[in-house]
Parts: structure tokens; C-alpha cells; sequence
């Protein structure tokens, strides 16, 4: 079997550059007006930092902005104690660090806190700027580990349920055309596309397709589409970033339907083209280089079974 994504490398490469280095989130809490303000003030440089008056208000940050890197908030508030706030957290943002400022001995809060896993840290007011921002870089370096080690362990799931639904589906079916959906559709789940199409060539052209988005059609066809005519006539992945560019020539509905990330696969077996494989997405999250690695991977195997069934069929 040719190697189907002999410019992976250009691939990745281009995606790497999409990613541009992101300041990490902070949300900060304290019912104290200036010292949220002196928060702010000492950690925006480094951190996109949000604020927050309360548990309450803080847990409305979080769901509007999502998964922050740290957390520090005050232990003695109306409504609601930090410690009590931040167990709130846990179950949906296990990775972000807690960080507790007490002015209080608090003692039997903090230790079930801290020995829960709840809080990383607690410091005591006034708290030394200096103190902090040691505490809050290791905090942050230890949330990126902890990142690191949940998508690890993601992808190897990611991985293992996509190849075993691609072996199920080589096995299940009997004609190349019966497995295109199914194979669009498990492609789609595994990498949290908008939308995944999966269509055969023949002789230099697209025939019968599989697709498959959990709401409606793909946010694009593929006919007429530049990045696929581009892959019929070099055999090699093509990929389209929406981060500063102008889509190309003969691709307005990129724009128009919100596209994002556009990759184009080509399936090859011995020196011809089975099918393109393509996955979109719009407001899902993009894939990073790894996960390009595991299209890779995939769609190899992708080939394989659509080759085992046209042999058994």
C-alpha cells in the first residue's frame, strides 16, 4: 500500500501554525472590589484573566467561557465559601488548579479541601505578590501536565474505538458502497468534526458518497470544490485553515457555511484512488498535530477494510 499522506508533514505543519501560543485562562474570585482588581492587575500580562464577584457569578463565568487553567478565589464569601465553590468545579474541569486566599484559619475547610484534591494551594492574606506568582506558575505548569495526560489518554481511546469501529464495519458489510456512511460517520464522532464525507473515485472521479453530521448535511459539498480537485490530480491531503485566509478560488461556501478547518484525504491503494475523505469543521473544536497523526493512521486502515470488503464482496 502507497503511502496515502506522503505530505503529512505539510499537513501538520500548516495546523501547527494555525495554533498560535494562547495566553492560559485565570478566573479570579473575591467579593472584595480591590482585591479582584489587584488579581487582575497582576496576573493579565501572563493569563487571560476573568473575574468574578462570587461562587455564584464565578460558576456563570464558567459556563460562558469554559475550562480555565486556574482558579484562585477567596475562602471567606458571602453565599457561598471558596472551598465550597471550587468542589463545584471539579467534576467538570477535573484538570484546572484551585488555588484558595484565606485571611482566616479555616483549618478544617482547607484540609478536607486540599486532601479531596480540590485545592492545589492556599495562601494566606495579605499574600505576597511575589509568593503568588511562584505559586500560580507552578500551577499552571501543573495543569499543562495534567492537560498532556488527559488528551494522551483520549486519544488512545479515540483510537482504539475508531480502528474497532472500521475492523466492525470490514467485517459487517459486503459491498465498498454499504461501508462509506458508516465509516464517514465514525471518522465524524472520533474527531469531533461538523461534518465528515467519505466518496469514492474512479478513474479520476467522484462517485457514490457516505456522509454523515450530527445535525443535517456536512457544512460543504464536495463537488466542484478546489481543495478535492487539487487532491484528485496530486494524490496528496490537502488542508484549508480559516485563520487569516481567503478561501480559494471556487470556494465561497466555505465563508458562507462558517467553515473553519477543511482536510481532503486521499484513500490510495497501490497507486489508485479509492476515495476522498474529507472532514470539516465550523465551531467544534480544530484538530491539533496528534490527532492529525491518528487521521493518518485511520485512514489507512480505512483503506484496508474498504479493499477487505471489495475482495470478500
Amino acid at each position: 500500500m502507497s503511502n496515502i499522506f506522503a505530505d503529512l508533514d505539510n499537513v501538520t505543519r500548516q495546523i501547527k501554525s494555525m495554533e498560535r501560543k494562547k495566553k492560559p485562562k485565570m478566573l479570579v474570585v473575591d467579593d472584595e472590589p480591590d482585591n479582584l482588581d489587584l488579581l487582575y492587575r497582576t496576573f493579565r500580562r501572563d493569563f487571560r484573566v476573568f473575574k468574578a464577584d462570587s461562587g455564584v457569578s464565578a460558576l456563570d463565568v464558567l459556563k460562558q467561557e469554559g475550562e480555565v487553567a486556574v482558579i484562585i478565589s477567596d475562602q471567606r464569601m458571602p453565599e457561598m465559601k471558596g472551598t465550597e465553590f471550587l468542589s463545584k468545579t471539579v467534576p467538570n474541569f477535573p484538570d484546572t488548579v484551585r488555588i484558595i486566599l484565606t485571611g482566616f484559619t479555616d483549618v478544617e475547610d482547607l484540609v478536607e479541601a486540599i486532601n479531596s484534591g480540590q485545592v492545589y494551594k492556599y495562601i494566606t492574606k495579605p499574600w505576597d505578590p511575589n509568593e503568588l506568582k511562584v505559586v500560580v506558575e507552578r500551577a499552571a505548569e501543573t495543569y499543562d501536565l495534567l492537560k498532556q495526560r488527559t488528551d494522551e489518554l483520549k486519544r488512545a481511546h479515540e483510537q482504539a474505538t475508531l480502528l474497532s469501529a472500521i475492523a466492525q464495519v470490514a467485517q459487517e458489510f459486503t459491498s465498498p458502497d454499504d461501508c462509506l456512511a458508516p465509516l464517514a460517520k465514525a471518522f465524524n464522532q472520533s474527531f469531533s468534526a461538523d461534518g465528515c464525507i467519505l466518496q469514492k473515485v474512479s478513474n479520476g472521479q467522484l462517485g457514490l458518497q457516505g456522509k454523515y453530521a450530527e445535525q443535517g448535511d456536512p457544512p460543504i459539498a464536495l463537488d466542484n470544490d478546489p481543495l478535492v480537485i487539487q487532491a484528485l490530480s496530486s494524490k496528496q491531503s490537502q488542508v484549508w485553515l480559516a485563520s487569516g485566509a481567503t478561501p480559494p478560488e471556487g470556494a465561497e461556501q466555505y465563508t458562507s457555511a462558517g467553515v473553519q478547518v477543511h482536510l481532503v484525504f486521499p484513500l490510495v491503494y497501490r497507486e489508485q484512488m479509492l476515495a476522498l475523505l474529507s472532514l470539516q469543521w465550523t465551531t467544534s473544536v480544530k484538530p491539533d498535530e496528534n490527532e492529525i497523526k491518528l487521521i493518518h493512521l485511520a485512514a489507512q486502515q480505512a483503506v484496508l477494510a474498504l479493499t477487505a470488503v471489495q475482495v470478500n464482496g
